[in-house]
């Protein structure tokens, strides 16, 4: 069992986020925690951004969820992925525009983010989140 902590944002009298970091691309990035994402999703122009390499493969899904269903969308396997102790070798993440979330967060003078850690993820490692303790549990398979 993992325990990470949570960086909860307060999005000034619209809710919060949770945000917790990851170790990708040997570097610390945040992640907003998405329990209504299906699949971890990282920022196609960030990523561009953070790891010149990446390399993308066109995905025929579809973007639902997003306020759209015709978002161009892709797909790139991560080598490896730390977050907290847990290690996650090889899985595959959606690349989408998610700027948007980035221009809200600068307004709000808030954080930039990687992308969403999503359902696929938390689904996979048994994930407690546990608002009152700003923390995330990951189970190790």
């Amino acid at each position: 069992m993992t325990i990470i902590p949570l960086q909860i944002i307060d999005l000034q009298d619209d809710g919060f986020h949770p945000l917790v970091e990851v170790v990708v691309f040997g570097q610390p990035h945040l992640l907003v925690l998405d329990t209504g994402a299906s699949k971890t999703a990282f920022d196609k122009g960030m990523m561009m951004q953070v790891y010149e390499e990446a390399e993308f493969l066109a995905s025929d899904k579809l973007s639902t969820g997003l306020g759209t269903n015709s978002m161009e969308s892709f797909t790139a396997t991560i080598l490896d992925m730390q977050i907290g102790g847990l290690n996650i070798p090889m899985f595959e993440v959606a690349v989408l525009d998610l700027s948007t979330i980035n221009i809200a967060y600068a307004q709000l003078n808030k954080p930039l983010v990687l992308g969403v850690l999503g359902g696929d993820i938390l689904m996979q490692y048994g994930a407690v989140i546990n608002y009152g303790n700003s923390t995330l549990t990951l189970n190790e398979l």
